[in-house]
């Protein structure tokens, strides 16, 4: 560092008598920087837009992937030669390999943002690699995993990037190891929750029991998995709610979106309908619906008619179920009980409301009571 406060101040005090020389080289390697790198994020962002208008395939996707890899990286090392010319004029001679603390310092820093950013990119651009349109279930799986290594790469770096400098600053950094050893035992053994989180999600990920973009219920909330970790699992309900979830305290999972779902009908109809003309015309929906251009993607199978389930209070309930693509069960659903409710009206099938029948009783000789019945007529407001 003191070397590195010397050249601060020699600068300082050359200021005076420095003149247009290395203040104008200083200034036009500025200027020159700038322009590289609008000039880069410029191409780049004019590639991608020809990609996109060539459509949504696979193949355009991962150059479009790539092209944003390079991105970053053409900027870091724009920031690298300009940042190094600038020392070089500033007195530090990088070139000959006299750089000070300061300057490595700031090599460091610039060398852990392109780790960063390249690490980003990179797996950004596995992900695209790896990714396959006819398979939505090896897709999340694969998103999950990429998640996972990119929130461990990211940790990595920043480590062996702080203690690096730290090195550089004539700290000995094998006691913060040694300590941070002993710290960690400490902690392992203090906070055992945060151990069973860590235990539970590795364990999470390697079953594949959950996947980012599943619908799940968990410890009573349900909600589509917007991220995964180590140690939580983080889900959005119907209404925007976002659930933080340790993983050490899932005991039970219900996936209602792996490889494929259900959706189930209870179908209530009056006790004097024929069952059999009901279950044709709810075949007959079905087979409307899988022709529907619409649906027929998200339709796996015919609906599958479980039959007479049981006689209820006011109807009688037929069972079935349709077997759609993951989380397309909701729309098929209620897609089909609109269609039902039609279907049912035009053929006059009566779809119940509860009734109750009043039974007076019977005495020994079999008689019934009297139920006195009174009639107002609203209009005169006479019985």
């Amino acid at each position: 560092m003191t070397e590195f406060k010397v050249v601060i101040r020699s600068f300082l005090e050359a200021i005076p008598t420095w003149g247009f020389s290395k203040g104008t080289k200083i200034l036009f390697i500025s200027v020159v920087m700038i322009i590289a790198m609008l000039f880069t994020r410029i191409v780049t962002l004019r590639l991608q837009s020809i990609l996109r208008r060539k459509g949504n395939s696979l193949h355009a996707a991962r150059l479009e992937t790539f092209i944003s890899l390079i991105r970053p990286v053409a900027v870091a090392l724009i920031l690298v030669a300009g940042s190094f010319m600038i020392l070089y004029e500033l007195g530090i001679d990088i070139f000959t390999g006299h750089i000070g603390t300061g300057a490595r310092i700031f090599g460091i820093a610039i060398v852990t943002f392109i780790a960063l950013k390249l690490s980003h990119a990179l797996s950004s651009w596995i992900l695209s690699m790896f990714r396959k349109k006819d398979d939505i279930e090896f897709t999340k799986r694969t998103d999950t995993l990429v998640s996972m290594i990119r929130s461990v790469a990211i940790v990595l770096i920043l480590a062996v990037g702080s203690l690096t400098i730290l090195s550089e600053l004539d700290i000995d950094i094998g006691p913060i190891l040694a300590a941070a050893g002993i710290v960690g035992i400490a902690v392992g053994f203090g906070s055992q929750q945060l151990v069973q989180d860590v235990i539970s999600g590795f364990f999470i990920l390697i079953e594949d029991q959950i996947r980012v973009g599943d619908v799940v219920e968990i410890v009573g909330k349900s909600g589509l998995v917007e991220k995964i970790t180590l140690r939580m699992i983080v889900m959005r309900d119907l209404a925007g709610n976002v659930h933080f979830i340790r993983n050490g305290q899932i005991n039970i999972v219900t996936n209602m979106t792996k490889d494929f779902s259900y959706y189930v009908f209870d179908v209530g109809v009056s006790y004097r309908e024929d069952v059999d003309e009901v279950i044709g015309v709810i075949r007959q929906v079905d087979e409307n619906l899988r022709n529907d251009p619409g649906f027929a993607g998200d339709i796996l199978e015919p609906i599958e008619i479980l039959g007479l389930d049981r006689f209820a209070d006011s109807a009688i309930i037929i069972k079935a179920r349709t077997k759609t693509m993951p989380i397309q069960q909701w729309r098929v659903g209620r897609e089909f009980n609109r269609r039902l409710k039609k279907a049912f009206d035009e053929c006059h099938i009566e779809i119940p409301f509860p009734h109750v029948t009043l039974y007076m009783g019977e005495d020994k000789n079999g008689r019934a009571p009297g139920l006195n019945v009174s009639i107002r007529d609203t209009r005169t407001d006479r019985t």
